[in-house]
């Protein structure tokens, strides 16, 4: 529904009146499924086979002409919707989904289609000059490197490149392969301290990818009205989150320099500015009202800093002497639990001995009791149901959980998606209600770009304080739970100052 309704923007028509999509419904109901075109739900659900796919593409209709071919391939298409449609609206209701389905996910296809059609607005000139200042920080960067090295050779070579850090310099390295040494971004950071060489290797595939990836990327896909049209998928993810391609606004790096430099090409129409809006911890935030673990509520309510209150409990001292490394060791801890991390990957993370970070997770497990027991009760559920679901009933299924092979994994999903999920679930709701309410308080503000906790809308400057404030409270408002949520929000004139970085 959400590509049709862009389409019928692009033309000028109304994108009102659509009250079921097929392929939403087989994706709430299999979130793993990976196909929901009609054939493909056909004969995931009746085992038939359908008339040629090309014939159920309502693109390919006008293709066909005015034929008795295409009055064929119409009828297919419209009978296979309306036997779709009369499996999965019942099994929505089945399973609890009707609230998710009809209030989050139906109505989110207009807000994206049109924030899809409206873009985001790109200072070409000034990616080109930053694409330019990228080349010659890399050559730079490359003679540097060359002379560390002892000679030039291709960078971009993992062989060479091995070869020159593991034989040439005789630093530290692991077992050596068929195709040579290992040379990914784990290996070279445990080895950036070794030698000059690999910190500059580091920054040279970064500078690298952003020129590529972003600088001349992005500059081949600014339309004619300057701006960036992105697609948002919303049947990929097994987590419900959105995904964003054609081209991908949502991994640009944010704990970089460099990310935040490229954030100020994106820049909003003259006379506009941009407002932007996160959310603060939601995870975190919602895994204390999961688990309802009274202390890590306790926290957020109070407005202390969890992370500081998290050091206090794991190293036993008073929050005014948590320092900034037990802050970071305990910031680690935190979103780490979240995604259901072992000891041996948080000593990884943080640079300890297994030891000590096993100490750290049996310090927060003994303080946080309540979070240990909803990991325990999370598994053993999603064992006895065969599925993972978020506060919305969104579920995951995890066959993973019956192969031993793979079951470790399937025990960190089981953990990791009732939050993740919930937290995608939000914002897509608060998503539907931001879009709502500029509209019917007539303003002409609109949401231009969603990343992930973040919402990003493009407003005259006149209206930056009331969008600021209906960004804020539609965000912390758009549901109700023992924790509350909060949105930072402010404005600018680009992404970077509307951000705060």
């Amino acid at each position: 529904v959400k590509d049709l309704q862009r389409t019928l923007l692009e033309n000028g028509l109304p994108i009102e009146g659509f009250i079921f999509d097929t392929a939403l419904a087989g994706y709430l109901l299999d979130a793993t499924a990976g196909k929901y075109d009609i054939a493909s739900l056909f004969a995931a659900y009746f085992h038939q086979t359908l008339a040629e796919p090309k014939h159920l593409d309502p693109d390919a209709f006008s293709m066909l002409g005015d034929t008795a071919e295409a009055e064929t391939a119409f009828h297919v298409y419209t009978s296979a919707v309306d036997t779709l449609y009369e499996a999965f609206a019942p099994e929505l209701e089945k399973r609890e989904l009707h609230e998710l389905y009809y209030e989050v996910e139906l109505p989110l296809c207009a807000v994206l289609a049109r924030m899809e059609h409206a873009g985001m607005r790109v200072d070409a000139n000034a990616l080109a000059a930053f694409g330019s200042e990228m080349e010659v920080q890399l050559k730079t960067l490359e003679q540097h490197i060359y002379e560390e090295a002892g000679g030039p050779f291709n960078i971009n070579s993992p062989k060479q490149l091995g070869e020159v850090l593991f034989e040439r310099l005789q630093l530290p390295h692991g077992k050596k392969t068929k195709t040579g040494w290992s040379t990914n971004a784990d290996v070279l950071e445990k080895l950036r301290w070794e030698n000059p060489i690999v910190e500059e290797v580091l920054q040279y595939r970064q500078y690298a990818k952003f020129r590529s990836t972003y600088c001349d990327g992005l500059l081949k896909v600014i339309a004619p009205d300057g701006r960036i049209h992105t697609s948002f998928q919303m049947t990929v993810t097994a987590t419900g989150r959105l995904s964003s391609t054609e081209p991908n606004l949502q991994n640009i790096p944010t704990r970089t320099q460099l990310g935040s430099e490229f954030r100020r090409m994106f820049v909003p129409a003259d006379g506009c500015v941009l407002v932007d809006a996160d959310y603060s911890q939601i995870e975190l935030r919602l895994l204390a009202h999961i688990a309802d673990d009274e202390a890590m509520k306790q926290a957020f309510l109070t407005g202390e800093d969890i992370h500081t209150v998290t050091a206090a409990q794991v190293f036993g001292v008073p929050t005014d002497q948590v320092t900034k490394q037990m802050r970071s060791h305990a910031k680690a801890v935190n979103f780490g639990i979240v995604y259901g991390i072992s000891a041996f990957s948080l000593a990884q993370d943080i640079g300890v001995g297994y030891g000590e970070a096993k100490e750290y997770m049996d310090a927060y497990f003994a303080r946080f009791r309540g979070v240990r027991d909803y990991q325990k009760e999370a598994v053993r559920r999603a064992k006895a149901l065969g599925y993972a679901e978020t506060l919305f009933h969104r579920r995951r299924y995890l066959p993973e959980l019956n192969v031993p092979a793979l079951r470790a994994f399937g025990e960190r999903v089981a953990l990791n998606m009732p939050i993740q999920g919930t937290a995608a679930d939000v914002i897509k709701l608060a998503m539907v209600h931001v879009d709502q309410r500029l509209r019917a308080e007539g303003m002409k503000a609109k949401l231009i770009l969603q990343v992930h906790d973040e919402l990003i809308v493009e407003c005259p400057e006149a209206e930056r304080e009331k969008a600021v404030q209906v960004l804020r409270e539609e965000m912390e408002h758009a549901v109700a739970y023992t924790v509350p949520l909060t949105a930072d929000a402010g404005w600018g004139r680009n992404w970077a100052e509307a951000h705060g970085t």
